[in-house]
């Protein structure tokens, strides 16, 4: 069958699913493979339960023009996807990055949705199912869309462009993430350009934060260039020192708004919302859309959320953690007022040959400052040499956290996902 045909199809049925455990009747079933699981073995369960159609990659010996075979699956969603892509001729914006790409693209997509019908990535859609899976969620009716990029080996954003097509292009940073599958730091900025390269080629505009150098080499040869910065761009900004823990923006230049009081924990989000500004401006978004969407964005997934629990304050940033992020995460909680802090932090995953030396320069900073306690938890944090007390699980430390009945203390619990530190304050 033909892509054509195939979308033909899909513009009757436009409801795609992987899991036979989420189908609704009328859906298409893509069985797709995976190390551990192989969706054609669901097949004659998924027409049982309603699919109109299922797109198989192994032959079946139940005559039924509803099994459409194809050479492999995952390409055809892939193609699928593409060729809906090109139905289109509104913005199609492109985030990745190795800290904050999410909350970026949850930000653009709240001030972008106060003035435009827009898609975007739902939850951490944003792999090589994800993003074909996005983009087949857009419907007619859409004026914007927003794609999130997930990547941890060289030629995985080139894939995505490929298909997504992307007209404008944002790298949030290029930090200590992935580090084993990109080889080091300048393996993480190669594969992320990948972004900037495919928009370079295609004449497309690119939204940069002014305050990397790095993000200026790579952008090299892009001719449309919109920026945001602490100190030089379009659009400039800073974090307001104050005495709750949420981040407050002032802004200097760009827009005539001149503040924005955020429900985001942490001074590292200051790029996230001045990259939303940005955007939100270059798109003509009113401006008081723009300050009252980022004003009223509450974080959710474990990413920068404060928790009150009782007496007590907690920052629960468990989605993900690396070298980068996690610094930033300490340094920022060091700044925060409070009379007692106890820090948590669960092991960082995929820095390869680097990992025990990232945990271990993790250690050295946390010895900078003064805690009440400290609660290391699994990873490579077994390896390193610290006074501190260690669990192997976020089970046995969510038992410790239950025995010390916290009264009027902020806590900070960060980690790989992997770690589910979220656990320890359940």
């Amino acid at each position: 069958m033909t892509i054509e045909a195939l979308y033909s199809i899909y513009k009757k049925f436009p409801s795609i699913q992987t899991d036979t455990r989420k189908l609704k009747k009328g859906d298409l079933f893509f069985a797709l493979k995976g190390p551990h699981f192989n969706g054609n073995q669901f097949a004659v369960q998924a027409i049982e339960q309603g699919a109109a159609y299922c797109v198989i990659d192994e032959e079946t010996s139940i005559p039924d023009d509803r099994y459409i075979l194809v050479q492999d699956v995952l390409t055809t969603l892939q193609e699928l996807a593409k060729h809906h892509r090109q139905q289109f001729t509104i913005p199609f914006i492109a985030i990745t990055g190795s800290n904050g790409k999410t909350t970026t693209k949850e930000l653009i997509n709240a001030v972008l949705s106060s003035h435009y019908k827009t898609y975007t990535t739902q939850g951490n859609l944003n792999n090589h199912i994800g993003v074909p899976l996005t983009l087949l969620s857009v419907r007619e009716d859409a004026e914007m869309a927003v794609i999130e990029m997930g990547a941890n080996h060289q030629k995985e954003i080139a894939s995505y462009c490929s298909y997504t097509l992307p007209t404008h292009g944002i790298i949030t940073n290029c930090g200590k993430a992935h580090l084993e599958g990109f080889g080091g730091i300048e393996g993480v900025r190669k594969g992320k350009g990948e972004l900037y390269d495919f928009i370079r080629a295609n004449h497309g505009t690119v939204f940069l934060y002014d305050d990397y150098d790095y993000l200026h080499d790579m952008s090299k040869g892009i001719n449309s260039i919109v920026s945001y910065g602490t100190r030089n761009g379009d659009v400039t900004g800073n974090a307001v020192i104050s005495n709750h823990s949420f981040l407050s923006v002032a802004l200097s230049k760009g827009v005539t708004i001149t503040n924005i009081e955020t429900q985001l924990v942490g001074t590292y989000n200051l790029p996230n919302v001045l990259c939303a500004i940005t955007v939100g401006q270059y798109f003509k978004v009113p401006e008081t859309k723009i300050k009252l969407a980022i004003e009223q964005y509450t974080p959710s997934n474990s990413r920068s959320q404060m928790i009150e629990q009782g007496s007590n304050k907690i920052i629960l940033d468990a989605y993900n953690a690396n070298p980068s992020s996690m610094r930033a995460a300490i340094e920022n909680f060091a700044d925060i007022r409070a009379d007692k802090k106890v820090l948590m932090l669960g092991g960082m995953m995929e820095l390869g040959e680097q990992s025990i030396q990232e945990h271990k320069n993790i250690v050295q900073l946390i010895q900078q400052y003064s805690w009440s306690q400290v609660v290391l938890v699994g990873g490579d944090y077994k390896y390193v040499d610290h006074p501190f007390l260690f669990f192997n699980t976020s089970e046995e430390a969510r038992q410790w956290v239950h025995e010390q009945h916290f009264e009027n203390t902020c806590l900070l619990v960060k980690g790989s996902r992997s770690m589910q530190m979220e656990k320890v304050i359940e």
